[in-house]
């Protein structure tokens, strides 16, 4: 269970399911909040807008929705015919939710309308404790609480989970974050995106709902003076590719505008960017940390309550935190001693799926 409110969600929603697939289980992702009804898709479009153009605001809409419960129970869910159906053509073993205002009126709901048991799951996102650590990731019916660090599980039993149920996991991740990539392939695709295997550049990364801006920090080293090549991840948004392309030719700028690219892709950029400058978020943060990509942090328009939690746990580990929050800020960072930090990931979040082929065996016990 899933919801696209940012990207973070669905990031780990599908790498768990690959990574599910791949030990030999069926999955089925759902999103039953906007899938549902009209009323809560407006709610997600809503987030994600705030996230686009104020994110300032979510300082209010995120203790708005903290407070109204609206999926605390199923008697006040709308909209649950789809998620009912889904429910019962699957029958599933595990129950599996990566998202806060999933982990209660639904799970009732499931209880309710399926006989067969199931394992409730349920992976926080959140690197470490923060005002918006939502206290809707804490159910303390469910089986399992998997976390990627050792200060978010700790947020998590504050919060009342129990510490039986409360587990450190590690980061959950795309599959190619925990291959060891061969350097061959790495220049590979460096060079089919049109770099040179050792050329510095900068990554402008953006989120899931598109929130970046590339132009203004193109703009802003253009007129610097500030000599780099820039990558921009630019998504499904063709009018802003063709716009930093234009820029580039007219200013003499090396700008490579990339679309949508794929877990692959991002990694190898992500583990050879001079620079990454991105939001916050703790989907591009988690990746940033897997390969200690020095991180400049777009703070522009203002800090989420979900943001400074990823910015917390940077600083709680003695890291230095660098954010903009102008982009003429940008060029004279560039200068300077960029921070990274890098956590190590293995070959997988083992803690959490042999938690899941626990919950198979619970289901057919």
């Amino acid at each position: 269970m899933s919801s696209s409110t940012g990207g973070g969600h669905d990031m780990r929603a599908n790498a768990l399911a690959e990574l599910w697939s791949q030990e030999g289980g069926a999955v089925r992702i759902c999103r039953p909040m906007e899938d549902g009804t009209f009323v809560y898709g407006l709610g997600v479009w809503f987030y994600n807008f705030i996230q686009l153009r104020m994110p300032w605001f979510h300082q209010v809409y995120f203790r708005v929705l903290e407070n109204m419960n609206l999926h605390k129970g199923k008697g006040r869910l709308l909209g649950t015919a789809n998620f009912r159906r889904q429910l019962q053509e699957f029958q599933p073993d595990i129950l599996f939710s990566v998202h806060a205002h999933l982990n209660h009126g639904y799970y009732d709901l499931a209880k309710h309308i399926t006989n067969s048991r199931f394992k409730f799951m349920i992976f926080c996102g959140e690197l470490a404790d923060g005002p918006g650590f939502s206290r809707h990731w804490i159910n303390p019916e469910a089986d399992f609480l998997g976390c990627p660090t050792s200060e978010s599980a700790e947020a998590a039993m504050k919060r009342g989970m129990p510490r039986s149920k409360t587990f450190d996991c590690g980061l959950l991740l795309r599959k190619p974050f925990y291959c060891n990539a061969k350097s061959e392939d790495s220049h590979h695709y460096l060079e089919s995106i049109g770099l040179k295997s050792n050329e510095s550049f900068l990554l402008l990364g953006t989120g899931a709902n598109g929130a970046n801006q590339h132009l203004s920090v193109c703009r802003s080293l253009r007129i610097s003076g500030k000599s780099i090549t820039v990558v921009a991840l630019c998504g499904n948004n063709s009018k802003l590719r063709r716009q930093l392309v234009a820029f580039g030719k007219s200013e003499g700028m090396k700008i490579l505008a990339l679309p949508k690219i794929d877990a692959t892709g991002m990694f190898f950029l992500l583990s050879k960017a001079k620079c990454l400058f991105a939001r916050p978020g703790a989907g591009m943060t988690s990746e940033a940390l897997a390969c200690g990509t020095p991180t400049i942090f777009n703070s522009c328009g203002g800090i989420m309550p979900q943001e400074q939690n990823n910015l917390n746990f940077l600083k709680n580990r003695g890291h230095e935190v660098l954010c903009a929050s102008k982009i003429s800020e940008i060029p004279k960072l560039l200068e300077g001693e960029i921070p990274s930090l890098k956590i190590p990931v293995s070959n997988g979040p083992n803690l959490l799926l042999e938690s899941m082929k626990d919950g198979v065996c619970f289901r057919n016990s």
